[in-house]
């Protein structure tokens, strides 16, 4: 037999002495001297049931937790007794005359239960106030129907749930794996102003801020276990709006943490301080729900009436990602420990994870039955597997670019090749510079890489950043900056926000298009809109600047941009107008090597004087042509399709440019 086993048969045998006590009084009452028993008998019977218990029976840990006295505790016991003694029911049938009324009443108890007292009955009192017992309809309050709440009749026979009234809104949050050392202290540190709050009238809130979500609900799911406490979390949203359903809420947990021994996290994480009407709930619930309470969210929250204790949560620092990814990985493959170094540390120095997403990062690419255990095949797996982890939040924020596009599409002059490569240099060798050669211990302002692709539409911009992107196998967020900038004040810095809390876990590349939207002379502040706008571009390069990936901001006109904002940007690439050989060249590179073409002249292709975004559609649509004509793709056409394209950009095609072709 299991402790838990032996714990519920002692408790039973405890629970049907106690119920045989309130029988003997309701059979005494009633006259029925057959069911009479020794008084002395009882209690001796009771005490031996209790010495026998290995911890505290259910009865007697709820006494004491709702301070019931002995009269209160006899009554909930009468109304347990019916839902589980056949002859109770029965004996309050006949101590009431009455064949329609087999339940218990406030009358029948004060009648028949010893040290009887008024107060029992008031919504005040332990019993109706934690809502043990349920007062039905009656002509009288003491003679209405009294019932047993359900949750406290399973928890007197040792069943423990979740109280119905809070299914869907509370859930129990699940064990958690072993700490990194940093969350590990954090953990300790909440536990032990928990445990002098539990002792204070009124005990402090306990506030985890950060982004970090993960990391904050194990560190507060550690610090309950510490203590002996489990821990339920109660999202936000789900906070119901009107003082009644709030009232019902806060009861129906301070009751259901006491049964528990559980403390309440609310998970804020969804929380906007400019919501005033969801902020008002929110505070209401923390500041009328008595007992331990912890909460999760970004930025700090002050509650008038309730003291806060407030603790900021990083995400594990890069020496503890490094030894969670070496003890995982040497766990799972232990083949591959001398090998480990140079994979583990490439991971840790482009995405900034959490032990969940680690963890989970590892039983993905080493948990596929037939993927190979090499170490480059590991690593691989590994690197897109993190990659992965942040796209479900981005790609709600952005357009996510697939990078197929390598340096042999690109034709641009020698000087902007150059400083590409210089950006992607910058990339791969951040970790070496700035945590090996301490680069970083120096401050982290300016440590972001920022790029500015400045040229006009159509001449690479943003395939040299699909180009990046595939040499450095990163994903590829294009953020149209036209729809991110509001009209209403605070709401731009919040949609950018979003999107950079998004990216950093995978560090991926973030591509600000439409740079105009935002960046311009810096105009003389004449009103708030101008104050306000200067300070959403301040707050974008601010977040650049701190941003551990690559941002790069795309614009048509780099003389719009302000010179002060240019020197705080690491790179700026001009993307020029190609000239006839570019063009020529882009020519020769656009059809992939299976179009079947016949007859092309680049060098007479490259007298249209478009961009290579022109060409790219120019040929495209030739190829479309082609295919329809079931023949190869001819000059004839891409003269055709040159046509369609000049019209859509309101050009003219002339004879100098085309003449020849057919």
């Amino acid at each position: 037999m299991t402790a838990l086993e032996h714990w519920q048969a002692a408790n039973q045998r405890y629970l049907s002495a106690s119920l045989a006590f309130v029988r003997n009084a309701l059979a005494g009452y009633v006259g029925a001297e057959a069911l009479i028993c020794d008084q002395q008998q009882l209690q001796q019977d009771i005490e031996a049931a209790r010495a026998a218990m290995p911890t505290p029976s259910a009865l007697d840990r709820l006494s004491q937790m709702f301070d019931l006295s002995p009269f209160e505790r006899d009554l909930l016991l009468l109304c347990a007794g019916v839902e589980l003694d056949a002859t109770l029911f029965r004996l309050c049938t006949e101590a009431q005359h009455d064949p329609q009324r087999p339940y218990p009443t406030f009358s029948l108890a004060l009648a028949v239960l010893p040290q009887p007292h008024w107060e029992a009955l008031t919504p005040v009192a332990p019993l109706r106030r934690h809502r043990l017992i349920e007062v039905g309809q009656g002509i009288t309050l003491t003679l209405s129907p009294l019932r047993i709440t359900e949750r406290i009749l399973h928890y007197l026979v040792g069943t423990r749930y979740l109280d119905e009234g809070l299914v869907g809104f509370i859930e129990p949050m699940p064990a958690v794996a072993e700490l990194v050392p940093s969350h590990q202290h954090l953990a300790e540190q909440v536990a032990l102003v928990l445990s002098t709050a539990a002792t204070a009238a009124e005990p402090p809130i306990v506030q985890l801020c950060g982004a970090d979500a993960s990391s904050k609900q194990s560190i507060a799911t550690t610090a309950c276990e510490l203590l002996g406490f489990g821990l339920c979390r109660l999202p936000a949203a789900l906070v119901p709006s009107t003082p009644a359903e709030i009232e019902s809420l806060q009861r129906l947990w301070t009751r259901d943490s006491v049964l528990s021994n559980s403390v309440l996290l609310l998970d804020g994480e969804v929380l906007d301080s400019s919501d005033a009407a969801r902020m008002g709930t929110v505070s209401r619930l923390l500041e009328r729900t008595p007992g331990l309470l912890l909460m999760t969210c970004r930025d700090r929250l002050h509650l008038p009436h309730r003291p806060v204790i407030s603790f900021d949560v990083q995400k594990p620092t890069s020496i503890e990602q490094q030894d969670l990814w070496h003890d995982l990985l040497t766990q799972q493959v232990p083949s591959l420990n001398g090998e480990l170094h140079g994979p583990v540390q490439q991971l840790v120095s482009q995405f900034d994870l959490n032990a969940t997403a680690i963890r989970s990062a590892c039983h993905a690419a080493i948990g596929q039955p037939s993927s190979p255990s090499a170490a480059p095949d590991l690593s691989r797996r590994l690197w897109d597997t993190c990659r992965i982890q942040a796209r479900p939040r981005l790609d709600e924020l952005a357009q996510r670019i697939e990078p197929i596009a390598s340096w042999s599409d690109l034709v641009l002059p020698e000087a902007q090749i150059k400083i590409l490569h210089e950006v992607s240099a910058h990339v791969r060798q951040r970790a070496t510079v700035y945590e090996t050669w301490e680069f970083g211990t120096k401050g982290s302002r300016g440590l972001g890489i920022s790029a500015l692709f400045a040229g006009a539409s159509g001449t690479g911009k943003t395939l040299a950043a699909e180009v990046l992107a595939h040499e450095l196998r990163l994903d590829l967020y294009r953020v149209d900056l036209s729809s991110v900038v509001s009209k209403y004040i605070g709401e731009t810095e919040k949609n950018l926000r979003r999107v950079f809390d998004a990216a950093e876990d995978g560090g991926v590349i973030l591509l600000f298009d439409e740079a105009d939207a935002l960046f311009g002379k810096r105009s003389e502040v004449k009103d708030s809109r101008d104050r306000y706008a200067n300070i959403e571009v301040s707050y974008l390069l601010q977040r650049m600047e701190c941003y551990p990936g690559l941002a790069i901001l795309t614009t048509n006109l780099k003389s719009a941009i302000d010179t002060a904002f240019l020197r705080r940007i690491r790179f700026v690439v001009q993307f020029p107008f190609p000239d006839a050989s570019q063009r020529a060249e882009i020519w020769r590179r656009v059809f992939p090597s299976r179009t079947p073409t016949e007859g092309l002249d680049p060098a007479k292709l490259a007298r249209l004087n478009v961009a290579g975004g022109n060409i790219r559609n120019i040929a495209l649509n030739a190829a479309f042509l082609a295919a329809d004509a079931g023949e190869a793709v001819q000059m004839k056409h891409l003269l055709r399709s040159a046509q369609t394209e000049y019209a859509k950009i309101e050009k003219s095609l002339t004879e100098s440019e085309v003449g020849g072709w057919v």
